[in-house]
């Protein structure tokens, strides 16, 4: 072979590499880890297979439901246009004192079941996103193609089809009847919105994503980010001093990352430790905002696990936020004040409506899920606590030496 002919194959190899490398990262995920994870799974590793499993389990179930739709719904938003995503507060409720009970009022941390059922939306986008998540999921490990159709026509039917796509926004997410058609509390409900870039990506690893496909979901990914931006509900969420903001953050940023606007992404990243980590936590380690909840403990564990989430992507961008420490609160400081509560003896001091117990095994999970994305072994040494070993973030979140 000449040296021209050498030089064109080693370009053209180079140009393979570069591809192949640029999709093997996944935005909220390590790729390599679930790479490792599957190699487990096929040996039958004992750590993985039961998560897998019931994985596979839920996927075959997937496979039978939906497609989901905004257009689903019986009852129409405000604007008229069923097209619009429409939701209730979960916390509110008609005002026994009122004829009509309008306006509703505020019961924090108990859900009225008239805020969900098929007259809104919630429901089912709850259902699209789970199931594109397992599906997607299934499809990594597994290889099975028809897990990588179903979860095409899950994101077709939600995102593209002009006959039952989502405009892209949320204003009319939260409504509180006789108060308004919508509030900026209920960008909250997109957060899955990770779990849906991570079903795009996993298609495009194996080339099962179609070009029109992927274009048009990048399309409506943009659109959605731009609403975040710049609409009064988005910029309401930003300027929230809670969980709320936190998890407005985790959506920008994963949109950003997986958009390859990194510059942006880098520079919100930048950020997140003045403006989120040291104003929500206190030198103690407690977060306040969160505490003074009727499920502190659960909203303590919502908030914290959105800003490691802010961390892990912080790492795969130089943005070292799990390292930085103040005199005013950190991130490592909030783990200590939540690690004695690992221990089911040790009472929780503050109000905690419902299950306990679930909500101890939430605060575990949401160690070794931490473990898994900083690297601290002392946290993935709480994998030994847990209950649920099927839970598929065994699978997502393995504790494996970096």
């Amino acid at each position: 072979m000449n040296r021209g002919k050498s030089a064109y194959f080693l370009v053209t190899f180079l140009c393979l590499l570069t591809f192949v490398e640029g999709y093997s990262q996944l935005t909220n995920l390590d790729y390599e880890k679930l790479v490792e994870v599957k190699k487990a799974i096929q040996n039958e590793d004992a750590n993985y297979l039961p998560a897998y499993l019931k994985l596979i389990n839920e996927a075959d179930k997937a496979l039978d439901e939906g497609p989901f739709s905004v257009m689903q719904k019986k009852q129409v938003a405000a604007s008229g246009d069923k097209h619009d995503y429409l939701s209730l507060a979960p916390y509110w409720w008609p005002d026994p004192e009122k004829k009509n009970g309008l306006p509703w009022i505020r019961k924090d941390g108990l859900v009225n079941p008239m805020t969900r059922g098929n007259n809104v939306d919630d429901p089912a986008k709850d259902r699209f996103i789970a199931n594109a998540q397992v599906l997607s999921l299934a499809y990594f490990f597994s290889s099975e193609k028809k897990y990588a159709k179903k979860v095409q026509q899950l994101l077709k039917v939600w995102f593209l089809d002009e006959a039952t796509r989502m405009n892209p926004n949320l204003e009319h997410a939260q409504g509180i009847p006789g108060k308004n058609t919508g509030r900026g509390f209920g960008i909250i409900e997109f957060s899955g919105i990770a779990h849906v870039i991570t079903a795009i990506e996993i298609l495009e690893l194996k080339n099962a994503l179609p070009d029109k496909m992927r274009l048009g979901l990048q399309g409506w990914l943009n659109d959605y980010l731009v609403w975040l931006q710049n609409s009064e509900f988005g910029k309401f969420a930003k300027t929230r001093t809670n969980n709320h903001a936190s998890l407005y953050d985790v959506q920008v940023v994963s949109i950003l990352r997986f958009l390859k606007k990194d510059e942006a992404a880098k520079a919100l990243l930048n950020t997140v430790f003045e403006q989120r980590i040291k104003h929500q936590i206190e030198p103690d380690g407690s977060q306040p905002h969160e505490l003074k909840r009727t499920k502190a403990l659960s909203y303590s564990i919502l908030n914290l696990s959105a800003l490691v989430k802010l961390a892990y992507h912080g790492k795969k961008m130089g943005v070292d936020l799990w390292g930085t420490t103040s005199e005013d609160g950190d991130l490592q400081k909030a783990y200590d004040f939540l690690f004695p509560y690992l221990d089911d003896t040790t009472i929780w001091p503050h109000e905690q409506l419902g299950s306990m117990e679930k909500a101890i095994e939430r605060l575990r999970r949401m160690f070794v899920n931490s473990g898994s994305m900083m690297g601290i072994s002392d946290y993935c040494d709480v994998l030994a606590q847990l209950k649920n070993v099927e839970d598929i973030q065994q699978l997502i979140y393995p504790c494996m030496a970096e």
